[in-house]
């Protein structure tokens, strides 16, 4: 820990922040004395001072119209705990958006600050260059612009909580909402196990133990130019549950098995058949999401007569089991 208690919290907002996850954050790391009439092992004062910071003291204005007060502008402040950085909107591919506040932020990590970023606040703190050569994540929909972006970063989209470096001075959140694991990881990290359950509790917060990848649609490459991959994947979307579809996709192409997968892998980021089964899950997902088929029958009917088999199948690739998910994601009865 940088310091003793009360740890300062620095919440950064520029123009783009979104308000829901500063405000978010600041009433649950500040929400305490309140949650220490209800558990044990609580502390009744608040072991976090927290303050939204900024480029200058002013109101800025979120995407959604609602103002957010900046408190302390980042030149008044010679030393922080914990910075974070919550979800803006950005524009995709762009960067080096934040250099007085890269520098500042790079000034806190020498300082002994921990450096976070929740969603897309992650474009922030890359700007810093401390997170190069290192993990991280961020919003699977936002991987793309910043692979570009900062190419340097080994992104991990399947998970929802990333830490990095030799003190784990770096903790990265990755989809919009994940800001709640951010901080329930904040409490128990510098409060304690029994507080960051307490806080779950009260708040009714989960933790997204299966990462993010439960979330993730599958969304293959189309426009990579190659006609003859386009028409395999276009044919593969109504034959699912063939027995050897990776067999006949090379059949049609008229190209060797080597010569087709090297292709099928350079166009579309995968081998046939790990496409194939991407697919096969994907469909998985809409029968379990959309009804209340027997998992048996979604198993043939996507292709795997094993129903075993396509359960380990599912959990590797979704890292949660067919029946979790369908709990996790079942469209409700109207009754």
């Amino acid at each position: 820990m940088a310091a003793a208690p009360p740890f300062h919290v620095s919440l950064v907002a520029v123009p783009g922040s979104l308000s829901s996850p500063i405000t978010g954050l600041y009433e649950l790391l500040t929400s305490f004395p309140v949650v220490a009439d209800f558990y044990e092992g609580v502390p009744a004062f608040s072991p976090f001072a927290v303050e939204i910071v900024g480029q200058a003291r002013s109101t800025i204005t979120a995407p959604s119209g609602l103002p957010i007060l900046v408190q302390r502008s980042i030149r008044e402040l010679e030393r922080s705990d914990i910075v974070i950085v919550p979800a803006m909107a950005v524009e995709t591919g762009k960067q080096r958006r934040h250099p007085e506040l890269a520098q500042w932020m790079r000034r806190m990590h020498e300082r002994g600050a921990i450096l976070c970023s929740a969603c897309t606040g992650l474009a922030v703190l890359a700007e810093t260059g401390l997170l190069d050569g290192r993990q991280a994540t961020t919003h699977w929909s936002f991987a793309p612009s910043m692979r570009q972006a900062f190419p340097d970063i080994d992104l991990c989209i399947d998970e929802v909580l990333v830490t990095a470096g030799e003190r784990e001075e770096f903790v990265m959140a990755g989809g919009a909402a994940s800001w709640q694991d951010l901080a329930l990881y904040l409490v128990e990290r510098f409060v304690g196990a029994a507080a960051s359950r307490a806080v779950s509790k009260f708040e009714l917060l989960e933790r997204h133990a299966g990462g993010q990848t439960p979330y993730l649609p599958f969304s293959p490459r189309t426009g990579h130019g190659d006609s003859l991959v386009r028409e395999s994947q276009q044919w593969l979307g109504n034959h699912l549950s063939m027995a050897s579809p990776v067999a006949e996709m090379t059949r049609k192409s008229g190209l060797s098995m080597r010569a087709f997968e090297r292709r099928f892998q350079r166009a579309t980021g995968y081998s046939p058949i790990a496409y194939v089964q991407q697919a096969r899950i994907d469909e998985a997902k809409r029968h379990l999401e959309r009804g209340d088929m027997p998992i048996e029958q979604i198993s043939w009917e996507v292709g795997y007569q094993d129903a075993a088999a396509f359960r380990r199948l599912f959990k590797r690739i979704v890292r949660i089991t067919p029946g979790a998910y369908r709990r996790k994601f079942a469209l409700p009865d109207p009754s």
